[in-house]
């Protein structure tokens, strides 16, 4: 089992290593992001058309039966 830790030490270790953490910048940020939402997008069309084409198949197939 690990060792405790007081409340004080444990405060010193997480601000040491959050110093250590390499944020990215604004325009990273920025780019990310946008990226992020153009393959959203993406995939929301990908994702449409495959739905419109299978309901389109299935209600061929059912037309066929019917």
């Amino acid at each position: 089992m690990a060792a405790r830790t007081n409340p004080f030490t444990f405060f010193q270790q997480v601000r040491s290593e959050v110093s250590k953490v390499t944020w990215p910048s604004r325009r990273e940020t920025m780019i990310t992001t946008l990226m992020v939402f153009a393959m959203v997008i993406l995939a929301a069309l990908f994702f449409f058309a495959v739905d419109q084409i299978l309901g389109w198949g299935v209600g061929e197939l059912l037309s066929l039966a019917g």
